[in-house]
């Protein structure tokens, strides 16, 4: 006998035993070859989409024109009712969309349906309704408990195929969201996190456990990133359930944390009291006239404050204590404990305002020009979210330190935004002037004004020969009103802008 022979009767004698060996396993049948199922971690991967968009941001810095046209990608995943759920950065300023199921070539040209900028959610949508034919959609999971499992899915840069990478929930608190510079909670992530990840889902036992959102850069530290947790997601989608987004609920309360035993004692706090101050209501707050600087907030909706602003959210889990008002929805009500002059009292507000509705500086509309409006060869804008975003890194030392201290500053009845002089378009008219820019108006011919219709009212009714703005320091630029008519023109043609104002004010 050869020694190939040999070799093909031991494998012979080795696949006999196996058949027989299988037999006895599978109780005497022989195991039966069915059509592939498709597994649970099957319909995760086929429920994921990558996200191309086009986008043209507005450009804050030259706001008669809109920025470059760029190409970026994202990713998501498809939920209940044919929709898509990604970030919101994802698709802001998008001018076409397109999205990609996971393992397919195809792509299908989608839109926005509802955007949460304040929590970095957008909903999208996809005419062609083929796209879910042959998907489960993923649902709401439960928010993980810190040092859980979680699995990332998403489109990465560095390759066109689905990227799975595993973690953990390092920790669960509110952090500043990078895309709208408001504090929410946010989930942390010891996982690889890159762009191209945003918007994609984070799994935890076949549900969502939020989306990422954005990488950690500070100290470019490695595998540590964030995510929009599903409690923020649920809130999302349960305020869209009459078709209209409200957004997430503030109360408009400027508090401060009571750690020191000569404010607890000067506050008449017994010694298992905790909570803190209020030294501060915004004017179009409902506890407006109700509460009263000094107050005391010791719990909401019974949930108690600590001294430091924090409130346990789940068992040895905090946060801070704002998370129990923005878990309601708008218009539904929340109660506080106060502790007013040593007595205990409680109040019920009803919830009518977003945070950004509290805020001296606002975001701006998303897919909008910025407002703005040249006179004398100076560019006036208001004061944006969006406008300090694009000054980046080092801008504050770039600006007017009045302008700083309107940035920190809130809102009142008689100041509900910031108008800005944010450069000087050089000219014989503003000579002198042209090194300013970022400097805060603060009155126009010595009227103060509420905001930049308000600016614009004044302006547009001013008959006197010169214009003058002043800061709040008293510093102040002189225009020569006539003259400013006259050269508006020759001014607009050096510097090749269309328009001396933007299409809102026209």
């Amino acid at each position: 006998m050869t020694r190939n022979l040999r070799d093909k009767k031991r494998l012979f004698i080795t696949q006999s035993i196996l058949i027989f060996l299988t037999i006895i396993i599978t109780g005497g049948t022989f195991p039966i070859i069915c059509k592939a199922t498709v597994s649970g971690d099957d319909k995760i991967r086929n429920a994921i989409v990558k996200i191309y968009a086009s986008q043209s941001s507005p450009d804050y810095l030259n706001p008669w024109r809109s920025g470059a046209a760029t190409q970026v990608s994202g990713s998501g995943c498809i939920v209940e009712g044919n929709r898509i759920l990604t970030n919101a950065h994802v698709v802001a300023n998008s001018t076409y969309l397109e999205v990609r199921l996971h393992g397919s070539s195809k792509r299908y040209k989608a839109k926005v349906l509802k955007v949460a900028h304040e929590v970095d959610i957008a909903l999208l949508e996809v005419e062609d309704k083929s796209i879910f034919s042959d998907v489960t959609p993923l649902t709401l999971g439960e928010l993980p408990q810190a040092q859980q499992e979680v699995l990332v899915y998403g489109f990465p840069f560095g390759g066109d195929s689905l990227s799975i990478t595993k973690g953990i929930l390092s920790r669960i608190e509110h952090q500043s969201y990078v895309h709208s510079g408001d504090y929410f909670l946010a989930g942390q992530i010891d996982a690889a996190i890159n762009p191209g990840n945003s918007g994609g889902p984070v799994i935890v036992d076949g549900k969502i456990a939020g989306i990422v959102m954005q990488a950690y850069s500070p100290l470019h530290s490695e595998n540590l990133g964030y995510m929009v947790p599903s409690p923020l997601i649920d809130h999302f989608f349960k305020d869209l359930e009459d078709g209209k987004y409200e957004g997430f609920p503030a109360l408009g309360l400027h508090t401060q944390n009571i750690e020191n035993p000569a404010m607890k004692k000067k506050y008449k706090m017994g010694e298992s009291m905790t909570g803190v101050v209020i030294n501060h209501i915004y004017f179009n707050s409902p506890a407006k006239d109700i509460l009263k600087d000094d107050d005391i907030v010791l719990a909401v909706d019974g949930h108690d404050v600590s001294d430091d602003g924090t409130v346990e959210f789940r068992h040895s889990e905090r946060t801070f204590y704002s998370y129990f008002i923005e878990m309601h929805q708008m218009k539904e009500k929340v109660v506080l404990d106060i502790l007013r002059k040593g007595k205990v009292k409680r109040f019920t507000f009803q919830l009518r305002n977003e945070k950004d509705d509290l805020m001296l500086v606002r975001s701006a509309k998303e897919n909008n020009l910025p407002r703005y409006f040249i006179f004398g060869g100076i560019v006036f804008t208001p004061l944006t979210k969006n406008l300090v975003q694009q000054w980046g890194r080092g801008w504050r030392h770039r600006v007017d330190e009045e302008l700083l201290y309107e940035i920190s500053n809130w809102p009142s009845e008689e100041k509900k935004e910031v108008v800005v002089a944010l450069k000087v378009l050089a000219a014989d008219l503003n000579r002198g002037y042209h090194k300013i820019g970022n400097w805060a108006v603060d009155m126009v011919n010595g009227k103060k004004f509420a905001d930049f219709d308000d600016f614009m009212e004044i302006l547009a009714k001013e008959k006197a020969p010169f214009i003058t703005f002043k800061n709040r320091k008293g510093y102040r630029i002189v225009i020569d009103r006539i003259k400013a008519e006259e050269d508006k023109e020759a001014i607009l043609k050096t510097y090749r802008i269309k328009e001396d104002r933007s299409p809102d004010l026209k």
